[in-house]
């Protein structure tokens, strides 16, 4: 069968179905119709092993080779994180985040395609800045990057700041035509790094309300669905996230994910959002979108 609907109300297209989905999801992102939210699972499309890590759990590896952390918290990126800013201080723990993230991780076919696209928004969930570069490397000026910042650095209520692709921090205008909204910060131009558990202490706590997303972020996703490829959800902090970034968006919601590695908790997740999954590798999906 190529569509299915599973008991926990899961819908799932392969084969056929998935491609021709995939060719609507092309259409829609050619006319700006669909938000791209980018994981860090697309640094994989690259036949070589990517330059920087590329799940969660290798990063709490790259830290733990710095400072290690107790056995129980050693593969959770925020708790490790949290260990040392604790005990090291947190322009320690920002210094070796950039030191981790510091090798250029080259666009991949997908970032260079999105990057030509008019598109009005996308989200890019990781920490290496492969799709700032893509949009970069096409010579537009008409992009800004929205990236979210710690807190512990910083005095008022200021939740992000926003950068143009040279690298300048700019007071933010509406009239950017895409806009690059990258949640957890960026290694890229200025290492801003929303990592520990203490960082996202006050942003969980006013998410739920909207407080920390960027207004402009709120009402490009009203007319608009949102994409995600290259992420998982095998975390409870990055489906919060994804939950609420797709909070109040106005479209379908749709997913390139592997269905035969899915967790529990991400059936449970993309089911009880209406995601619909495209059961297909990354690889070939970002073959046929881009192709």
């Amino acid at each position: 069968m190529n569509t299915i609907l599973t008991s926990d109300r899961l819908v799932i297209f392969r084969n056929i179905d998935a491609e021709r989905r995939l060719e609507l999801l092309k259409e829609a992102l050619t006319a700006d119709g669909i938000v791209p939210y980018l994981g860090p699972g697309l640094l994989r499309l690259s036949s070589a092993e990517p330059t920087v890590p590329d799940t969660p759990e290798a990063v709490a590896a790259a830290l733990n080779m710095q400072a290690p952390a107790p056995s129980k918290i050693r593969t959770n990126m925020w708790s490790v994180a949290q260990f040392i800013e604790q005990r090291r201080h947190r322009r320690t723990l920002q210094t070796w985040m950039a030191e981790i993230f510091a090798a250029l991780a080259a666009p991949t076919m997908l970032h260079t395609w999105l990057a030509t696209l008019p598109l009005s928004l996308i989200i890019d969930s990781w920490y290496d800045g492969t799709m700032r570069a893509a949009l970069a490397q096409t010579g537009r000026t008409d992009v800004v990057e929205i990236q979210g910042v710690t807190r512990a650095n910083e005095f008022g209520d200021i939740w992000t700041k926003t950068y143009d692709l040279s690298g300048r921090e700019l007071e933010f205008g509406p009239a950017a035509k895409t806009v690059l909204y990258t949640p957890h910060g960026s290694v890229r131009p200025a290492a801003n790094f929303l990592v520990s558990d203490s960082d996202y202490v006050e942003v969980l706590t006013e998410i739920d309300i909207q407080t920390p997303i960027p207004e402009v972020v709120k009402n490009r996703r009203t007319t608009r669905g949102l994409f995600f490829v290259g992420c998982r959800f095998n975390d409870q902090m990055l489906r919060t996230y994804a939950r609420q970034i797709m909070k109040r968006s106005n479209g379908p919601q749709i997913a390139v994910i592997d269905a035969a590695t899915l967790t529990k908790n991400e059936r449970r997740f993309l089911a009880a959002n209406a995601i619909t999954l495209i059961d297909m590798p990354i690889g070939e999906a970002a073959a046929l979108l881009t192709g």
